[in-house]
C-alpha cells in the first residue's frame, strides 16, 4: 500500500466537506469565536499567500495559458474591443 486510506473527513467528497466546514464558520461566528482579521493580518496574509504561488513559475504559466486561451477563443469580442479602445486614444489627442 503506497499511503493510509482515507478515513472519516478525508474521505468525504469535496462538496460535503465544504458543507461541514461552512457550518462550523458560521457556528463559531455566532458563537463570537471566530477569529477576525485586523487590516494588518490580511495585508500579511495576502503577502504570503502571493509569495507561495509566484515562487510556482509553472503554475502561473499555465495560468496565465488557460487565461490567454479564453481571451482568445471569442476573436470577434476582442476585435471590437481593440476598437474601442482605439477610438477612445484618439479622442483624447
Amino acid at each position: 500500500m503506497t499511503g493510509k486510506s482515507k478515513r472519516g473527513f478525508a474521505s468525504m467528497d469535496r462538496a460535503k466537506q465544504r458543507e461541514i466546514a461552512s457550518k462550523g464558520g458560521k457556528a463559531a461566528h455566532q458563537k463570537g469565536t471566530a477569529h477576525e482579521f485586523t487590516p494588518e493580518e490580511a495585508r500579511e496574509a495576502g503577502r504570503k499567500g502571493g509569495e507561495a504561488v509566484s515562487k510556482n513559475r509553472e503554475h502561473m504559466a499555465e495560468i496565465g495559458r488557460k487565461g490567454g486561451e479564453a481571451v482568445s477563443e471569442n476573436r470577434q469580442h476582442m476585435a471590437e474591443i481593440g476598437k474601442k479602445g482605439g477610438k477612445q486614444s484618439h479622442k483624447n489627442s
